[in-house]
């Protein structure tokens, strides 16, 4: 696994991270004890950089990393986020109390004392991200948490929030699938020194052997709000996708490698942040770090999927309350 930066003199991380919601019922049921398989797999692969959050199965997905912590704690570059509560009268909470009461609990149900880098999982619209910025400055210089991150933020946040303290790392949702970092973000941590932690890189599972059927997802299941697996929109999507696939297996290589392998290609500051409940396509997804792209390459991946290419919105009206638009 090749390493990468997790920001200005941050730790040296595998290139492919692994997010835990998956673990908790987002896109289907997994056991406990296949996800710390799961986890346990990952961490010979060299996937060492582990990612959660507070709302992951309203504090489950940190309950169950705990168990695998317990012994592993000093070979794992650990984040976990704040700031969404589940409550749709208000949404988001960066205030010093909630952010407060959020930490201690993630500390609590991680079992640990301090989290290596923790994000602002959402930004409270109204409330100066200068002012949050300094309620992580607090927990940073109280040793509970490491670095700062921010969490689907526009570059104009990033640049407020530099100008009160370090950032470590952004994290937006960065794939083929899905490239509006691409109008910011992506230069905007280039230029701090920011790691972009590019998460959902196999597109919401659409880049995987056998594409996603929107007729047999589940009734949790996160993708069940997203226009592009709408009627109207999948089977164009679909279209577009199995020529990808075609591409990366003439190749040699699994559409998911492949993907991961494009996200990487993006800047030597990327990391990959996929979520699976298999070993085997954490496997998969773990070969996309192995993946030299050629500029002729790139330029017919570009072809295939040109920026822009997928029909329908990233989410729909409820999703993309906390996301901040710009551009």
């Amino acid at each position: 696994m090749q390493k990468r930066r997790l920001g200005q003199g941050g730790p040296m991380v595998g290139a492919v991270a692994l997010g835990t919601m998956n673990f908790v019922g987002t896109y289907g049921e997994t056991t406990p004890d296949d996800a710390l398989r799961c986890m346990e797999a990952c961490l010979e692969m060299g996937v060492d950089h582990l990612d959660t959050s507070n709302v992951y199965g309203m504090g489950r997905a940190e309950e169950l990393l705990s168990r695998f912590l317990q012994t592993r704690r000093d070979r794992v570059v650990l984040a976990s986020k704040c700031g969404i509560t589940r409550n749709p009268e208000h949404p988001f909470d960066n205030s010093p109390d909630h952010m407060r009461q959020a930490l201690e609990g993630s500390l609590r149900r991680l079992g640990v004392e301090h989290i290596d880098l923790y994000y602002l999982h959402r930004h409270e619209p109204g409330r100066p991200i200068e002012e949050v910025m300094q309620t992580l400055l607090r927990f940073r210089d109280e040793g509970k948490i490491g670095a700062i991150g921010l969490s689907e933020i526009a570059p104009g946040t990033l640049e407020r929030a530099l100008s009160a303290g370090p950032v470590a790392a952004v994290q937006s949702e960065y794939s083929l699938w899905t490239r509006q970092p691409e109008l910011g973000i992506l230069q905007g941590c280039a230029r701090a020194g920011a790691a972009l932690v590019a998460f959902s890189p196999v597109g919401r599972g659409v880049f995987g052997d056998t594409p996603p059927d929107p007729n047999a997802f589940a009734d949790r299941d996160l993708r069940q709000g997203m226009p592009r697996f709408a009627p109207e929109n999948w089977p164009r999507n679909l279209a577009r996708l199995a020529k990808f696939a075609d591409y990366a297996r003439d190749h040699g290589h699994s559409p998911a490698a492949l993907a991961i392998a494009w996200v990487l290609s993006r800047g030597d500051h990327v990391i990959a942040l996929p979520g699976s409940r298999s070993i085997a396509h954490m496997r998969q997804n773990a070969e996309g770090a192995a993946i030299g792209l050629t500029h002729a390459q790139l330029a017919e991946i570009e072809t295939i999927l040109p920026v822009g290419w997928a029909h329908g919105a990233r989410y729909g009206e409820a999703m993309s309350r906390g996301p901040q638009a710009y551009c």
